[in-house]
């Protein structure tokens, strides 16, 4: 009997020495519950704290390690709105430096975007627009077109919120012509349904010339 004890212990000895080789090693911390008194020694020494300090010393190298991406911080710059006096101070420059080349009469050709038979149109003097509309107006006679969202030359633009004030800029065209368009065919068909549908579209058109693209003569 006791040579058999004596073997099998050998043989469990010999089993763990095999499954955990490194158990022999292995120092685990004590529980909380161990160390508030059971089975705990009066004088061992918590581990959490150090446990603590590491973990926080691993989230401060991964913040470090982190690219920077749009989730890290906002993606915009930061905005640094200018200063009210300056901003007016330069304001009364550039429309004193504007007043001066209008008055001298050096700003060149000036152009404007027009809204005008539900479209916008970038205009100048002499230009010839078609609108697929039909005016009340007869040919020859001359309109104001009175929707001006921007006016511009070579050095300055002005630009409208939406709207330039009539008293500023003065847009005139004459009616040169009445037209239609060229007919459009639109055809549907159904094979062996007997089925065939035919539409033809002609729309009204007319014919302007940009007369003047005029400016007032100060700025306000």
């Amino acid at each position: 009997m006791a040579a058999a004890a004596a073997a099998r212990a050998s043989f469990v000895a010999l089993a763990r020495r095999r499954l955990f080789p490194a158990a022999g090693g292995l120092r685990f911390p004590a529980s909380p519950g161990a160390a508030a008194g059971l089975g705990a020694s009066p004088g061992a020494v918590h581990p959490w704290p150090a446990f603590q300090s590491h973990s926080s010393q691993s989230t401060s190298a991964q913040e470090r390690v982190l690219p920077k991406t749009s989730l890290t911080s906002p993606p915009w710059p930061k905005i640094i709105l200018p200063d009210p006096k300056e901003e007016t101070r330069h304001h009364r420059e550039v429309l004193q430096r504007v007043n001066e080349l209008i008055a001298a009469g050096q700003y060149g050709r000036l152009f404007a975007v027009v809204h005008f038979a539900s479209r916008q149109w970038k205009v100048t003097d002499g230009d010839l627009i078609l609108i697929e509309n039909t005016l009340e107006a007869k040919c020859g006679e001359r309109i104001r077109m009175e929707k001006v969202l921007l006016v511009g030359a070579d050095d300055f633009t002005l630009i409208g919120k939406p709207l330039l004030g009539l008293d500023l800029v003065r847009v005139e065209a004459t009616i040169i012509e009445k037209t239609e368009s060229w007919p459009r065919v639109y055809m549907k068909f159904k094979k062996r349904k007997n089925f065939r549908k035919k539409k033809i579209f002609i729309r009204p058109q007319t014919v302007l010339r940009i007369n003047t693209v005029e400016i007032a003569p100060s700025l306000s």
